[in-house]
């Protein structure tokens, strides 16, 4: 579409973009700490800090991504470059993502607002059945709720950390007792905050240019980096002090594993708030406060996941890699199939998997870390992107390690393997039915056959007919040149400039330029020529304009005369000259083409 003049609107500047990318990544400090806790208890410190750092190589090697695509740098784009196939598994990892988030944030959400666990399952889809139900009537009435909840949520991060200064100690903190292999595994049961990434990339295309850019050259490295890096500090710094402070509380207040794993932030907020007032009413007003805040919080990365999740199944349809039947669209503009997956996808992974926090954060990392894998990936070997070196070698070390845990999930977690299987089986599926349907066929060429039908190799034959061009015609007699030269000239509305350059083959006293002024009408080949070609111009109505010069370099006084009138087109006529004379005296046709700029086409009529 930009080809064609049309460009999506960018309105987003980093401020509504960080707000968006906190949306989701702000949120996965609301169920990390508790898991790390659950996994290593007071010896979890070593795993956030590990997950945070992860976190913060993510956003850095995301920051260079949303430089090198400006117009959507998600899985899709980046991948696209290398392998249409690729770009669909990457994809389809990414839609895998994107449903069991809406399940795992609705699930802790309905932990933070205190639901009772037997009703934990059916409060969550129902919660789910609702934001869908709103999506159907598209995403703009809620499309700002992320942005209005980052503020308050930051507050209630700070308050938490301010009032747990006084009582942060090491006194508490545990070296490992596993083995490095089972601390590997919890750190990969950990990993939990890195799909917004994702979210932030795909909105390159609609985020303000940077100062000194335009639509056709944009560039928005500024606006990404300044709505990534301090959104990635305080997820960061965020999350590794609340995970400090859950592990500095006294042993009288500290939290069981189990039963506060899934609400942990609720909890430091009622027990800090508990000793710094000094007030059980205090500290149980506090933490449902904070319940209510990351709760809606929460229920915000919902919405956002399933408007997410309609937008790329919608888009892979639209690209043909899926049934043309996923682009209808309903009243209010939402496609109706995706729209559908959107909604019951969640529902139908909540009621397999209940109310198991656990289970979804095990079904959730293997999607959001593949394709976060099959982005940098595509990225580190994509020798077209201009990556510094040390860029490069980072986005490949992050390679390596994001395709360690994506192993080693499939390894250890059979249900995360299943269910990455089946996303990935149907999704193919439904692709291959679709290019069969489009009366596509797969084949295995080499290269050097692939690159003669590739597009990149199809020449440019965009017709130039429209009114106003420029044609030179260059004339040593009534020949048929001048007659095609006519033709041309009326069928392109065209002015024709019609040359005749008297060739002076002596050696003069002074330069050529100094000397008196001939015209057209006193030569007599040149009166014929151009006599002929006014009274045919005004039968024909083409405007004709004669040019007659003098020379001692015909040659170079066409080419100058091409270049001074900016020519479209210049016609000169073959060559009938004896071999002996064209070896003594040169070839006009042929100098000419040698400096004639690549601008102006050249036509030598014989």
């Amino acid at each position: 579409m930009e080809g064609a003049g049309i460009h999506r609107p960018r309105n987003v500047d980093w401020k509504r973009a960080a707000g968006l990318l906190y949306g989701d990544w702000g949120t996965s400090k609301a169920y990390v700490i508790g898991l790390a806790f659950f996994y290593a208890a007071y010896a979890s410190m070593p795993i956030i800090i590990a997950v945070c750092a992860l976190t913060a190589l993510v956003g850095y090697n995301y920051i260079l991504v949303c430089r090198h695509f400006p117009d959507g740098g998600g899985v899709y784009s980046a991948a696209r470059d290398q392998s249409r196939f690729l770009a669909a598994v990457g994809a389809l990892l990414l839609v895998a993502n994107f449903l069991v988030t809406a399940a795992l944030s609705c699930n802790s959400a309905m932990h933070y607002f205190g639901v009772p666990g037997r009703q934990i399952a059916l409060f969550t889809m129902g919660g789910i059945i609702a934001i869908g139900a709103v999506n159907y009537y598209g995403p703009k009435h809620t499309g700002s709720l992320a942005m209005t909840l980052a503020v308050p949520m930051v507050v209630v991060v700070m308050l938490i950390i301010a009032m747990s200064v006084p009582w942060l100690t090491t006194a508490r903190l545990e070296p490992s007792h596993d083995s490095l292999k089972l601390t590997w595994q919890h750190f990969v049961g950990v990993i939990l905050a890195l799909s917004g990434v994702e979210a932030i990339a795909n909105l390159t295309g609609v985020m303000k240019l940077d100062p000194g850019s335009t639509m056709e050259k944009p560039r928005v490295a500024r606006t990404a980096r300044k709505a990534i890096l301090p959104v990635a500090l305080e997820v960061v710094l965020g999350t590794i002090l609340l995970g400090w402070a859950m592990l500095s509380l006294p042993e009288a207040n500290g939290p069981d594993p189990a039963a506060q794993r899934d609400y942990m932030m609720r909890y430091l907020g009622e027990q800090y708030g508990m000793l710094t007032f000094n007030s059980v009413a205090v500290g149980k007003v506090l933490g449902l406060v904070v319940g209510v805040v990351v709760g809606l919080l929460l229920l915000s990365a919902v919405n956002t996941a399933v408007a997410a999740q309609i937008g790329l199944v919608y888009m892979l349809a639209r690209d043909g890699e899926l049934p043309r039947v996923f682009t209808r669209l309903n009243a209010h503009g939402v496609p109706w199939w995706p729209w559908i997956l959107a909604t019951c996808l969640p529902v139908v992974t909540v009621a397999v998997t209940g109310a198991d926090l656990e289970a979804l954060a095990r079904l959730y990392a293997i999607g959001v870390v593949g394709a976060i894998t099959v982005n940098l990936g595509s990225c580190t070997f994509n020798r077209k992107l201009a990556l510094r070196w040390h860029e490069r070698g980072i986005m490949g070390l992050t390679f390596l390690i994001l395709m360690a845990v994506e192993l080693t999930i499939a390894r250890v977690n059979d249900g995360a393997l299943f269910f990455a299987i089946c996303v990935l089986g149907i999704g193919l599926g439904l692709r291959g039915y679709t290019q069969r349907r489009a009366g596509f066929r797969t084949i295995t060429v080499r290269e050097h056959l692939a690159a003669r039908v590739s597009p990149d190799a199809a020449p440019d034959f965009r017709l130039h007919l429209e009114p106003g061009q420029t044609i030179l015609v260059a004339a040593r007699g009534v020949t048929p040149v001048l007659r095609y030269a006519m033709e041309e000239a009326r069928l392109r509305q065209a002015v024709l400039y019609v040359l005749y350059v008297k060739e002076l083959a002596v050696a003069l006293p002074v330069p050529l330029h100094t000397a008196a002024p001939v015209r057209w009408q006193d030569d007599p080949q040149a009166s014929d020529i151009m006599t002929s070609m006014l009274k045919l111009a005004e039968q024909h109505g083409v405007q004709v304009v004669p040019i007659f010069t003098v020379s001692d370099n015909p040659a170079l006084t066409i080419l100058d005369l091409a270049a001074t009138l900016g020519i479209d087109i210049l016609m000169l006529g073959s060559p009938q000259r004896h071999r002996l004379v064209a070896l003594l005296k040169g070839n006009v046709v042929t100098a000419v083409a040698r400096n004639l700029p690549e601008n102006i086409q050249l036509v030598i009529h014989g």
